[in-house]
Formats: structure tokens, C-alpha cells, sequence
């Protein structure tokens, strides 16, 4: 790498250091490639820093905060009270997401990585400026990543003050547990934090302008999930919006009439947007596609020859894993090898009460592509693995083709987050429902739903009643 005063020469630059951005530099500086990777907040990007990471530290702890609060847990044995001390729960949070930074941040360097702390832009298909605190410096590279990933979306009529008002990017620097908290939303997002927030003892309410929770996964999934928030005392008020807020008062329109609702904070959850604007652009040979993301080959290269892109940015579902995968096939199309985005299965994970978790193909979305679908359901009623955490709720459903092909699976319940890998895999490597209902599962855990879901499918699951004659 060479360097002068304000400039430096470098094989790859990454802008962005996110899932997408810190996984190609790495994979690119294990290849043999100088790398400079440029972030102008923090490593990890949102994934690790007010995403994913602190989401789950916290959810975890509500998670074992309300097993021991509810009635299963008066049934363990578990006698009340039991309280909550957010300010160590923040502070377990925290120290989760610095161990991540610091173990990316370690891992830069041990591979060779120079960071710089700065925002960047193009100023010509091989060069970029980088505007750092102690000015601006010039980067000319043989090969670009973009990897800027996603801003939070707000809404006009509720713009954020980070006081009464926040984003989900503001709730992990909460002081204080909310005694009550208006979410507007109906994603992911907004049913993960009310999950959490509910189980921590926060009074919730969900305004949704739709009719169904979750409404680009399976229907059943969004069934559950607005059955387990109800469960949890969340109240849920669908084709919903606020109108006005005057204080800590909130006037909802909703299918009924309109209603006043006393809040402590309202949780904007309105989802994500790409950023790539103040890239420059321009400059470069890099082109847009019709759904307004950076479009890119399979092995993630732009139109712009020396310029690739992943994660956000392009196209596919806003998911770290998703940029993972495609920050490693950039590094190693740079370097010359045959490396090729070409993955069918995305899974999708919600942290909500139960576990909800998806991939591949609906029956319905099956049955409009033309295929006679065959499904397979099992009650986690049926699971002595469920019964013996007293988590009985859920099911796994598994949806395939005339010849069993798996087209995707579908669960709800404990560790679905978990059970999902094996339908992805199932998915990824072609596999018939025989393949999945022949496997040994261990016993008694939750993945041997997914094994009898098959079974169902096929007519022969011994844990189900389904009549004579399979």
C-alpha cells in the first residue's frame, strides 16, 4: 500500500463497514489484496450497532425475564417477584455490541486492513475522496465495493425528536424502560419491539395501516404473530394511523372511529431505505435499475467494470446474512476466481413471541407459480421437546411440488430461528420431502418437527392423527 500526504493506492476500497463492506474486506485481504475500508460511523454498521446484535441481547433478556414471570413459569417453580434492572440490561447490551465492533475492528487488522473514519464519494470510475476530521484524503483503487447499506424511514407526520418520537436506531440508547410505547408499523421491526418491550413490562400498542402483521411471510406466520402479541397484552389496531400527536397523546384514525391513546414514546417503525446518495455516482459507470437499487451481475459487479455493490443496496430482502454471502462473492470475483451469486433460499427470522421464521416459497406463492402443492404441517402440540419448555405454541409447515421437492418452510415456535437452517439448506441443495423425513433427528429436540412435518406430508406421521389408510 502506498501512501503519501492525503492519498493512497490500494487493489480494493470498501466503502462501508456493515455486514456487506467488513466481510468483502476481509475476504478480499485473505485473498492476497491490499484493502482500505472506509466507515464513517462505527464498524458493523446498523447490523451490529442498533440492529441485529443489541435486538437480541436485549430480546434475550426479556425472553428469560417472561419465562420465569408467566404461568408456565409459576408452574417450573418460579415464584414472583421478579424485576427487571434496565440499566444493566442496557449495559449487558452494550458490552455485546463492543465485543462484536472490537472483534471486527481486530480482525481488519489482523488481515491487513487499513480503516479510515470518514464519508466517501467517487470522483471517477477509479478514485474517491474520503472526508475525514482531519480533511480530505484520495483513495485510487483497481476495484470498488459499495456497501453503504440502509437509512431509517420517517414519516412527515411524525418527524423524529429522539425524545418523545424515536426510531428503532434510538432504542438502544434508551435510559429509561417506557412505561408505555406507541408503535407505528407492522414489519418486522415493529412486531420484534413489541415483543421485547412487552414482555420487559412496557404497556404496547401497534397502529398498523394494514390488515395482517408481516405481510410478506407466510399467512399463517403473521396469524401467529398477532396471536402472541395479544397473548402478551399488546393491543393491535389494524388499517390504523396517527393523525396527531399534542404532547404525550396520540390521536389515531382507525376502522372504528378515531381515539386518543396516552403514550410514553412512539417508535416510528416505517422500515429502511438504501443509501447511496452523496456517492457520486455519477462519476462513475455505475447504473440504476427499475426498482431504484444499483444493479449488478451475479457476481455483483455493476455496470461499471472496476465498481461492485452488495447487501442493501441491491437487489434481494434487506437482510445481514443476504450481504454476507454476497460481500464474499464480490472479494472473490476480484481476485479472479469463479464466484457467482446464485443462492435460491433466504431465510428470514423474526424475534417475536413465538419465534417466527421462513424460507422459500408460500403454498400460495406455490400454487400461483403454477405448482400442484403439497403441504405438510405438525403442531408443536406434538413435540415432546416443546412440552418439556412448556412452549407448545407454533407449528412447522413444510410446502413442496408434486415430486416432494421442498419449496419452503415455515415455522413458528422455540428456536425456529434455528430449525430454518436445515429448511434453507433442504431448499438450497434440491432435497425431497424422503430426504428430510429419512433423516435420524435427535430426540427430543424442535428440529424433529420439521422431520414429521415431512412425514405429514407424506402421509405417514406417527405423532399425528390423520385417519387410517396412509
Amino acid at each position: 500500500m502506498v501512501m503519501g500526504e492525503l492519498s493512497t493506492k490500494t487493489d480494493v476500497a470498501v466503502i462501508g463497514g456493515g455486514p456487506g463492506g467488513y466481510t468483502a474486506a476481509i475476504r478480499a485481504a485473505q485473498l492476497g489484496l491490499e484493502v482500505v475500508l472506509v466507515e464513517k460511523d462505527r464498524l458493523g454498521g446498523c447490523c451490529t450497532n442498533v440492529g441485529c446484535i443489541p435486538s437480541k441481547a436485549l430480546a434475550h433478556i426479556a425472553n428469560l425475564l417472561y419465562d420465569v414471570r408467566n404461568e408456565q413459569g409459576a408452574k417450573m417453580g418460579f415464584i414472583p417477584p421478579i424485576h427487571i434492572d434496565f440499566k444493566k440490561a442496557r449495559a449487558f447490551q452494550d458490552n455485546v455490541v463492543k465485543e462484536m465492533r472490537d472483534g471486527i475492528a481486530t480482525l481488519c487488522r489482523l488481515n491487513g486492513i487499513e480503516v479510515i473514519k470518514g464519508s466517501a464519494f467517487f470522483t471517477s470510475s477509479r478514485k474517491m475522496s474520503v472526508q475525514t476530521e482531519s480533511g480530505l484524503r484520495e483513495i485510487e483503487f483497481g476495484k470498488a465495493v459499495i456497501a453503504t447499506g440502509t437509512g431509517i424511514n420517517a414519516l412527515e407526520n411524525l418527524p423524529f425528536d429522539h425524545e418523545r418520537i424515536i426510531s428503532s436506531d434510538d432504542v438502544f440508547s434508551l435510559v429509561e424502560l417506557p412505561s408505555s410505547l406507541l408503535i407505528v408499523g407492522g414489519g418486522y421491526i415493529a412486531v420484534e419491539m413489541a415483543a421485547l418491550f412487552a414482555k420487559l413490562g412496557t404497556k404496547v400498542t401497534i397502529a398498523y395501516r394494514g390488515e395482517r402483521l408481516l405481510k410478506n411471510m407466510d399467512a399463517d406466520l403473521g396469524d401467529a404473530a398477532a396471536k402472541g402479541l395479544a397473548k402478551l397484552g399488546v393491543e393491535v389496531l389494524f388499517t390504523s394511523r396517527v393523525i396527531g400527536v399534542s404532547g404525550n397523546e396520540a390521536r389515531i384514525s382507525a376502522a372504528n372511529g378515531e381515539k386518543a391513546l396516552k403514550f410514553d414514546k412512539i417508535l416510528v417503525a416505517a422500515g429502511r431505505s438504501p443509501h447511496f446518495e452523496g456517492l457520486g455516482l455519477e462519476k462513475t459507470g455505475v447504473k440504476l435499475g427499475e426498482d431504484g437499487l444499483i444493479a449488478v451481475d451475479s457476481s455483483m459487479k455493476t455496470a461499471d467494470d472496476g465498481i461492485y455493490a452488495v447487501g442493501d443496496v441491491v437487489f434481494g430482502p434487506e437482510l445481514a446474512h443476504k450481504a454476507f454471502r454476497q460481500g464474499k462473492i464480490a472479494a472473490e470475483a476480484i481476485a479472479g476466481q469463479k464466484s457467482a451469486y446464485d443462492n435460491t433460499a433466504i431465510p428470514m427470522v423474526v424475534f417475536a413471541e413465538p419465534e417466527l421464521a421462513s424460507v422459500g416459497l408460500t403454498a400460495e406463492d406455490a400454487a400461483k407459480q403454477g405448482y400442484k402443492v403439497n403441504v405438510g404441517r405438525m403442531p408443536l402440540t406434538a413435540s415432546g421437546k416443546a412440552k418439556s419448555m412448556g412452549k407448545k405454541e407454533g407449528f412447522v409447515k413444510v410446502v413442496a411440488d408434486e415430486s416432494g421437492t421442498v419449496l419452503g418452510v415455515h415455522i413458528a415456535g422455540a428456536d425456529a430461528g434455528t430449525m430454518i437452517a436445515e429448511g434453507a439448506l433442504a431448499i438450497e441443495m434440491g432435497a425431497r420431502l424422503e430426504d428430510i423425513a429419512a433423516t435420524i433427528h435427535a430426540h427430543p429436540t424442535m428440529p424433529e418437527s420439521l422431520m414429521e412435518s415431512a412425514e405429514d406430508a407424506l402421509g405417514r406421521a406417527v405423532h399425528l392423527y390423520r385417519g387410517k389408510g396412509g
